[in-house]
């Protein structure tokens, strides 16, 4: 190892807390650019998204995992087995919990246990300040605090950016000595086709409603790119014909805007014209493939 390499550090970060507790607005406010799809639906993060943040000759590797629920699914089992391998696995752990919501201590005492039961210590940021009476965060820190699991308290808010600075000095002096495992201009380790098909799922989340984005995957069959132009074929799968139907939209209108607001933001993300050709397929039993579970990262046999 140079001398060069011993003055760097490299570290990972798990973000983890309750499903909707902002951890991928956090994350990509974090990195500068957008690595992890949003909405205000709950369980949307399938998989485990790194967001690359350097600082100095420091370089911190955030990990936004799925959110913390019970599961009841397969999936869901494979997603929340994510979460937890995530906080055993990295430098620093950070509960990210919405503090709008009534019973969050609640909701993380089986974490915060399992914190506790591996001699592990973890930062706490209280998110979504900005939607709460601030007179009640001091007591609520306080009786998160006295669990005993957490070094230190952070209040923020990743949606309005504030105190998103404080959390990277905070983690930056806990990344140990290494050689940074990214290039400096790298700000996500998710593969481009993946990537894609994350971005369409989240225009299927903003334009259904109720279960069924829950129960679709999306899946990117082909890529093909020159100078000018990137050509994508996907394959969105569902369970049902009904719910194919509710997909396509009456003439197609709902696939249209979905393909049409995927297709834009991607093209601002290649900087490049993107043909994108997106196709319904029923496929009853698609959360019993290993496939779709391996492409995300998740443990098919959890």
């Amino acid at each position: 190892m140079t001398s060069e390499e011993i003055k760097t550090r490299c570290g990972f970060v798990a973000l983890v807390g309750a499903t909707n507790a902002g951890k991928s607005t956090l994350l990509n406010r974090l990195v500068g650019e957008k690595v992890s799809i949003v909405s205000r639906k709950v369980q949307t993060t399938r998989s485990r998204v790194c967001g690359i943040v350097i600082r100095d000759k420091t370089q911190i590797v955030f990990v936004d995992t799925p959110g913390l629920f019970e599961p009841k699914k397969r999936l869901e089992r494979s997603m929340v087995d994510a979460a937890h391998k995530a906080a055993d696995e990295v430098d620093v752990v950070v509960l990210v919990v919405d503090v709008s919501n009534p019973k969050v201590f609640e909701q993380h005492e089986k974490f915060m246990a399992r914190l506790k039961d591996g001699g592990k210590q973890a930062v706490l940021c209280l998110n979504k300040t900005d939607a709460v009476d601030k007179d009640i965060l001091p007591a609520l820190a306080e009786k998160f605090f006295q669990t005993g699991v957490f070094s230190e308290v952070l209040m923020l808010s990743a949606l309005k950016g504030k105190g998103i600075d404080g959390l990277t000095d905070l983690v930056v002096g806990n990344m140990p000595e290494s050689p940074w495992l990214y290039p400096e201009d790298m700000v996500c380790d998710m593969p481009m086709r993946l990537m894609a098909a994350e971005i369409t799922r989240e225009k299927i989340f903003d334009r259904l409603h109720q279960e069924l984005p829950y129960v679709i995957s999306v899946q990117t069959e082909a890529w093909q790119e020159d100078k000018k132009q990137v050509t994508i074929e996907q394959t969105i799968f569902v369970q049902k014909d009904g719910q194919k139907a509710i997909v396509l939209g009456k003439g197609g209108q709902t696939i249209k805007a979905i393909g049409m607001a995927a297709r834009k933001e991607l093209e601002n993300l290649l900087e490049k014209h993107v043909r994108l050709n997106i196709f319904v397929k029923v496929r009853e039993k698609w959360m019993d493939d290993p496939s779709h579970y391996a492409s995300w990262g998740l443990d098919f046999n959890v």
